[in-house]
């Protein structure tokens, strides 16, 4: 304010033009000229800054309907500003109702819509997956859709086939969690070894929206040296092949249900008999899987797991129960699936630190001490594969 006094008496002196004051002082001629005519007014305080709010607004929905839409809210807490609108135009046609937008405004004023949480975005990954050339360079898993048998207990069969040779692993009566298909997969990779990696959905228990996407059960993947491989969230047709054999086994295998849990894994065990030995398959030349399927003999189930090992520019933290790692003096949450697990942390040059497990990047700290997820590593949009090979 004292820099405009002095503006405007240097100006009254008459030793400086328009201009040499404009740029003595750091301002344009408009600015010069608009506070000469608030001086020239004879206002006392006529260098004091004033209000930027707007005097008047014509345009102001009236105080009465305000109080209506208000009101109504109240009366339907559950209905938002569209069909409170509608509501209002069916008791008064009449009336200049404000807009849908409006009544979300007036809402949001009177402190009656409750700001939605927004879930921080994970960061996207693209890495390619290679084809499966071979026996065991992947295997597909799934559940197929659960149904009753005729006592009415539910049947949820989990799926394994092997990408390559369309093999199937196993089909088993199994819960959809964690405990229950460990056992399962367990069983499987002492039987035909491990796998190189595993293509599967997002949704539990094989995937989840924590950090990489990871679970317990694909943690566990990835410490056996599995690659966990997710298909992109409602893209069945990137687990073709594994779809297309689950049509062919329900039309045999369930239509109509066995009479109990026990006769129908009976009806799964011989249908897969079936389909492995004795079932031509028109993508393998009409041979059925087994003449093409070898287990994986050189990568065993191993007896015990030990901890990943990272590189010596790494900062190694164990992941508490909570899924907390200690951090700079605090403590900072990374994922529940590790808890227990070794994580390494490598600093980057921009001053970031990449979290791993093993070789899978979970997500990245920020120089301001924030955690942000990885979202599982996806082949990027034109690279996935098609549901190519799916004819039976």
């Amino acid at each position: 304010m004292e820099e405009r006094v002095r503006m405007l008496s240097d100006y009254a002196l008459g030793h400086w033009s328009v201009s040499d004051l404009c740029r003595r002082y750091g301002v344009s001629r408009d600015t010069f000229y608009a506070w000469r005519k608030r001086q020239m007014s004879g206002a006392p305080d006529w260098f004091v800054d004033r209000s930027q709010g707007t005097v008047s607004c014509p345009h102001r929905t009236p105080s009465a309907l305000a109080d209506e839409v208000i009101a109504l809210r109240r009366r339907f807490p559950h209905m938002g500003p569209r069909k409170l609108l509608a509501l209002l135009q069916r008791q008064s046609a009449q009336t200049a109702w404000p807009a849908a937008s409006t009544i979300g405004d007036i809402l949001k004023r009177a402190g009656l819509v409750d700001t939605a949480k927004r879930r921080r975005r994970a960061l996207d990954q693209s890495r390619p997956f290679t084809e499966a050339t071979q026996a065991n360079d992947e295997w597909s898993v799934d559940f197929k859709g659960w149904f009753r048998t005729r006592d009415q207990q539910r049947i949820d069969p989990l799926t394994i086939s092997d990408s390559y040779s369309r093999f199937l692993i196993d089909v088993r009566i199994a819960p959809q969690t964690i405990d229950g298909v460990r056992p399962v997969f367990e069983r499987a990779f002492r039987t035909h070894g491990l796998p190189f990696a595993i293509r599967c959905d997002n949704g539990s228990p094989f995937g989840s929206h924590g950090a990489g996407g990871l679970t317990r059960l694909s943690t566990w993947w990835i410490k056996l040296g599995i690659e966990a491989h997710f298909i992109a969230p409602a893209s069945p047709q990137e687990n073709g092949r594994h779809e297309r054999m689950h049509r062919t086994l329900k039309a045999q295998t369930s239509k109509p249900p066995a009479d109990n849990a026990g006769q129908q894994q009976d009806r799964f065990d011989a249908f897969r008999r079936h389909y492995n030995e004795e079932r031509p398959h028109e993508a393998l030349g009409q041979r059925p899987p087994a003449d093409l399927y070898r287990p994986c003999k050189p990568r065993a189930m191993p007896e015990r797991l030990d901890d990943p090992w990272y590189d010596a520019d790494h900062q190694v933290r164990r992941v508490r129960d909570s899924g907390e790692i200690k951090w700079k003096g605090g403590q900072l949450f990374v994922s529940e699936a590790l808890a227990g697990e070794l994580v390494g942390l490598s600093e980057l040059e921009n001053g970031d630190h990449i979290v791993r497990f093993c070789n899978r990047d979970i997500g990245l700290i920020g120089p301001d001490g924030r955690f942000r997820r990885f979202a599982p590593p996806r082949p990027p949009g034109p690279m996935r594969p098609k549901a190519a090979h799916t004819t039976e």
